[in-house]
């Protein structure tokens, strides 16, 4: 068993060059055999009565045992078998995330099949790219609006015959039509999974082109999430240990915590609605949360839009501020009696309330999908709630890197996790290597040369660089490197990030390839703009009608010079434009994973990036 390794590892750190390239030893050794399958099965041996996952049912949470989650994972994955779905062969997902997403995708692999995700906003287009490619032979679908999107495309996936729908009782009908299944065939599909077999396709959103298919491995998951999980004891072995999944488990990050959940005997819950995330919280009351960014920018900018309607926002922003210097103390010498009086008084003034909003069991939180940003670390940090701020991509199953509770470093991604390694490239570039490192992407041998060096060095994308103490940080992205016309190089995340931090800012785009100087667009954030615009007198007029006014333009030039002070002149915002609209999912300017569609905003808004400059 994977608990004889050391579950705190020193964080010793080796490799040729400490500035270039960096491992850190496994806690776990790579497994030989078995599969993902075989933990839902160990789970319900050693302690069947152990609640696994919880399921909404009306305002309470309903416990399912390890037993029962195995048992209806093998009556599914039984009437797959029954449908005459073979072994290897492919089946999409098209779900929000439930309960129901984490209990088809191991039948799916019990069954002895690969599971294709496909996010549930997916337009017709990209569900017949996805299915189509991946050559899936049915699909599970969580409603009849799922079902009517993809049946648009349905005649163009001749591959796909069946169409499962979770709300029409679908998997009440798979148990039934699996019970002439025995038992004895149903384990020896389960037999045919070794860690070489393929787990899944997961299609990138796509920030441009078509989305490329990701092949792991199920060895690619068993040597990810154990060593996350041995790795960060912790947070996944902790007594009573619980997470709210609310991330789309179609993303990797998603997939990876309710995969580690299983393994590590996590009680996980499922939340499909992000607007109801704190109300969500207040009820399943998780000890720790994993999240992008983005919400714990919304976290904070709610509490302090809140503070400022109360007439608090003074007190608001000096607690944050505190918050923030304690934090930072911890990492140099600690905090002296001052700091410490005043950070007691606001804990029980500010920081309690906070921590009560995410349900007041919450300890630790893990951030991936893009930079953090160390104010916003140091912030929660301070409020006693730590992050662990990671990174990785599809590509790596997940997490390649990450702050551990006993080697943390606000403002990085962390080291690389057990048994990964990373390096820095002549050009910048971070590499990655390891068991997590995906075999490659599904009928695409070129694209696969490309991302993956003959000795297994991994392609990120990414420019970062490793400090003297091996912990990683992300300076840009490759492809997303701006040029001024004075030949100036610009990485727009850090701007970027600083800009959204902002409570009014919902999105913002750095520009300024092959210009005089660096500008940006920003739109207003909805659910923050009411307020503002009855703080400021505005009546009810919308962000269409405010676009040129003076005081909304001085609000965010405040944030556009707060974001600044991370950069040079040079790099540093000079001009700005407010937009009417939002950008979001559904308007296709952001993908699932939240990720901003650089080329689609750069086209749609091309006008206005021109005014800019002229």
């Amino acid at each position: 068993m994977p608990c004889k390794a050391d579950a705190n590892p020193p964080g010793l750190i080796y490799g040729v060059n400490m500035r270039t390239e960096i491992s850190i030893p496994a806690v776990v050794p790579v497994p030989t055999t078995g599969s993902v399958v075989d933990h839902v099965v160990e789970n319900a041996a050693k302690d069947p009565h152990h609640v696994s996952l919880s399921v909404p049912r009306g305002d309470a949470w309903v416990g399912v045992t390890a037993q029962e989650f195995l048992d209806q994972v093998r009556a599914v994955a039984k009437g797959i078998i029954a449908n005459g779905v073979e072994a290897g062969e492919r089946i999409g997902v098209m779900s929000r995330t439930r309960y129901e997403w984490t209990l088809v995708d191991y039948a799916i692999w019990y069954a002895g099949c690969v599971s294709v995700p496909v996010y549930e906003t997916s337009s017709a287009e990209q569900i017949q790219w996805m299915l189509s490619d991946s050559g899936a032979v049915a699909v599970f679908l969580e409603s009849e609006k799922n079902r009517r999107t993809y049946d648009e495309v349905a005649d163009q996936i001749p591959t796909c015959t069946r169409a499962w729908v979770f709300e029409d009782g679908a998997l009440d009908e798979l148990a039934r039509e699996g019970v002439r299944i025995s038992d004895e065939d149903l384990e020896a599909r389960r037999a045919t999974l070794s860690p070489e077999s393929l787990a899944t396709i997961i299609y990138t959103s796509g920030t441009t082109g078509r989305p490329k298919g990701c092949m792991l491995t199920h060895g690619n998951f068993m040597f990810e999430i154990d060593q996350v999980v041995w790795g960060l004891p912790e947070v996944f072995l902790a007594k009573d240990s619980s997470t709210l999944l609310f991330l789309p488990i179609a993303h990797v990050f998603g997939r990876l915590i309710q995969l580690g959940c299983i393994r590590g005997g996590v009680r996980l819950g499922h939340s499909a609605d992000i607007k109801q995330l704190l109300p969500g919280l207040a009820s399943f009351q998780p000890t720790f949360l994993l999240a992008v960014p983005r919400v714990f920018e919304k976290v904070y900018n709610s509490a302090q839009q809140k503070a400022q309607g109360e007439g608090k926002g003074h007190i608001f922003d000096t607690a944050a501020n505190v918050a923030i210097e304690y934090s930072e103390s911890l990492d140099n010498g600690g905090p002296g009696l001052v700091l410490k009086l005043k950070h007691a008084l606001f804990d029980k003034l500010v920081y309690v309330k906070l921590r009560r909003a995410m349900g007041g069991q919450m300890k630790w939180a893990v951030s991936g999908g893009a930079p953090l940003g160390a104010r916003l670390g140091h912030f929660f940090r301070g409020i006693g709630v730590t992050i662990l701020e990671g990174y990785g991509l599809t590509e790596t199953s997940a997490a390649s890197t990450v702050n551990r509770p006993n080697a943390l470093r606000i403002g990085t991604v962390g080291q690389p996790m057990p048994g990964a390694r990373a390096k820095i490239a002549e050009d910048g570039e971070i590499l990655l290597g390891g068991g997590q490192i995906f075999i490659g992407y599904w009928n695409n041998p070129t694209a696969t040369a490309e991302a993956i060096e003959p000795d297994g060095w991994f392609h990120s994308g990414d420019i970062g660089e490793i400090d003297d103490d091996g912990f990683v940080r992300i300076t840009g992205r490759k492809k997303e490197l701006i040029v001024t016309a004075a030949g100036k190089n610009v990485a727009p995340a850090v701007l970027e990030d600083r800009l959204r931090a902002n409570w009014l800012v919902s999105q913002c785009m750095v520009v300024g390839d092959a210009k005089p100087f660096i500008g940006a667009l920003v739109t207003i954030d909805p659910e923050s703009f009411p307020a503002w615009a009855a703080q400021n007198g505005k009546g009810s007029a919308t962000v269409a009608d405010m676009v040129d006014d003076p005081d909304l333009n001085a609000a965010i030039q405040a944030a556009v010079d707060e974001a600044n002070k991370a950069v040079s002149q040079a790099e540093a915002i000079k001009k700005f434009a407010i937009l009417p609209v939002d950008w979001t999912e559904e308007g296709g300017q952001i993908t699932p994973s939240l990720k901003l569609k650089r080329a689609v905003v750069m086209s749609e808004f091309a006008d206005e990036v021109e005014r800019l400059y002229s």
